[in-house]
């Protein structure tokens, strides 16, 4: 596996966890919190931010990393996932088509279009470090008729992708300044035929690196590690790959074995929002596949319950968080009960650095 990716604004050391900063900040946290904490580098999200605060403004303020004030790593998403989660949800919403996507949400004013060229124009003059090829995403449950569509056409989309961002290295003026890398996405479903027939032309068109495309999880929402170590395993081991949508702790620690090195995931700053914290119970000297075949270095509390009421012990003891170290389960407690702000910060610094605590882990439990 690879111990760092080199990137334009620093290296990011694997395996790392990106939380989404979908509009171009990780909720409730500013960028020091999120430096503090760790975080090696964030993921924002075509899809949104080319609706607010849109391209012409995110130029204006001078790009996405000094927009937000964050002078790590940004790995950008295509948008193709939001938009077919929209669309998916309700085809009034817009349309896919082998030309891209075209959707308009709930209350916007205009249509938005997508396509694999404009995808990559925007991620580009965003000043992000790695863009990610626009895809079709699919559920895993979809019929196999739209799998393969979307085997299809994210292959079509790819070649556009990769013929538009050379366009534009081409047009730096042979400036030095280090390029952005580009990221492929694998997409198949649950079907190894079709997994294997876009990884290998995929890999046939040339990318730093790849990802793991389509829901994750099945529809009893477990992880599908089969069809997911099986992906890794088409893709030589010196490309990374990103498990997309992958946030859960023990997700990650799975992933991890299965040879994954970056994952990213709204779930974690979205469970501390609604009061799902997470404790881990990691024992030194505890190799890696040790971590993967026991679960119970993971638990999660439930801030809410009544019996952290007068609780004084922190959150996680283990843990080295601001929050940890300066307050109680007790605290936390009432200031969930009264929807003080200052809870959504302090919960999501925690769940943060629990993320960062397991990846540092699970890199020195490896050699990483």
């Amino acid at each position: 596996m690879n111990a760092t990716l080199a990137t334009a604004h620093g290296d990011i050391a694997l395996p790392a966890f990106l939380p989404d900063a979908t509009l171009g900040a990780v909720r409730a946290l500013d960028a020091t919190d999120a430096a503090n904490c760790g975080i090696g580098a964030v993921v924002m999200n075509v899809y949104h931010l080319m609706q607010r605060p849109g391209s012409s403004t995110v130029k204006a303020l001078g790009g996405l990393h000094r927009m937000a004030g964050w002078q790590r790593p940004i790995i950008t998403d295509s948008g193709g996932f939001q938009a077919y989660s929209l669309i998916t949800e309700n085809p009034k919403y817009g349309r896919i088509a082998d030309d891209g996507i075209i959707f308009q949400p709930d209350g916007a004013e205009r249509k938005f279009q997508l396509t694999p060229e404009k995808s990559i124009q925007l991620q580009y003059s965003f000043g992000a470090d790695v863009i990610i090829c626009l895809d079709q995403c699919t559920h895993p449950d979809a019929p196999l008729a739209t799998q393969e569509e979307s085997v299809r056409r994210t292959i079509a989309w790819a070649r556009r992708c990769k013929d538009e961002y050379g366009r534009l290295l081409a047009g730096r003026g042979g400036r030095d300044a280090a390029r952005p890398l580009l990221f492929g996405v694998i997409q198949g479903g649950g079907s190894r035929e079709l997994r294997q027939r876009c990884a290998e032309a995929l890999l046939a068109i040339g990318f730093d690196g790849y990802g793991y495309g389509g829901w994750p999880l099945d529809g009893e929402r477990n992880l599908m590690t089969e069809i997911i170590g099986y992906t890794r395993e088409l893709v030589p081991p010196e490309f990374p790959m990103h498990a997309l949508g992958v946030g859960h702790p023990l997700h990650i620690a799975t992933c991890w074995g299965l040879g994954y090195e970056l994952y990213d995931s709204a779930l974690p700053t979205r469970d501390a929002r609604h009061g799902r914290l997470y404790v881990l119970t990691l024992p030194l000297g505890m190799a890696q596949r040790e971590l993967l075949r026991d679960s119970k270095w993971f638990s999660g509390l439930y801030i809410n319950d009544a019996k952290h009421i007068k609780a004084t012990a922190p959150l996680d003891p283990a843990c080295d968080c601001l929050c940890c170290a300066n307050y109680s389960r007790g605290y936390l407690h009432h200031l969930f009960k009264t929807n003080e702000s200052l809870y959504f910060r302090l919960a999501t610094l925690h769940n943060l650095r629990a993320m960062t605590r397991l990846t540092d882990y699970v890199r020195g439990a490896t050699g990483g």
